[in-house]
């Protein structure tokens, strides 16, 4: 777990549950949230990140959202969805779907678990990829951000 070291950086806690090493530190997924953060004009509170095995993204997805499949990453914002509140949230990111995707997408592993973690910080501040044209502008959003 880490703490807040730098007063720009918002609170950033990262658990691997997945049983699976992580290719991505704390200090990257700080460094993604720090570029959104400037680019998208939002500010963070905390944000926790949860690698997790397909079993749990499972049970989180049909919990939750009432879906029965492995999906790579679930979004949770807990604080008000409003422009002037701090967001708190958490992401679920299934540490081997991720991996799986990696190998299907021809993508670096670490690169994928970035696009990955941005995917889910996007949905956190109010992206959505149900339409193609919203799927569009994420993906279009995630390559400009791994491009940072």
């Amino acid at each position: 777990m880490m703490t807040n070291q730098h007063p720009s950086l918002p609170f950033l806690q990262v658990f691997n549950e997945s049983g699976i090493d992580i290719p991505v530190i704390e200090h990257d997924l700080q460094r993604l949230i720090e570029i959104i953060k400037e680019k998208e004009h939002v500010s963070f509170e905390l944000l926790e990140v949860v690698y997790v095995d397909e079993k749990e993204i499972v049970r989180v997805n049909k919990e939750y959202l009432n879906r029965d499949y492995v999906t790579d990453i679930i979004s949770f914002r807990y604080d008000e969805d409003d422009s002037n509140s701090p967001i708190e949230g958490t992401l679920y990111c299934c540490a081997q779907r991720i991996n799986e995707q990696a190998v299907e997408f021809e993508s670096p592993t670490k690169q994928e678990f970035e696009r990955i973690f941005i995917h889910g910080v996007l949905h956190l501040i109010g992206y959505d990829d149900q339409r193609p044209s919203d799927k569009q502008k994420m993906t279009e959003l995630e390559n400009y951000y791994l491009g940072q």
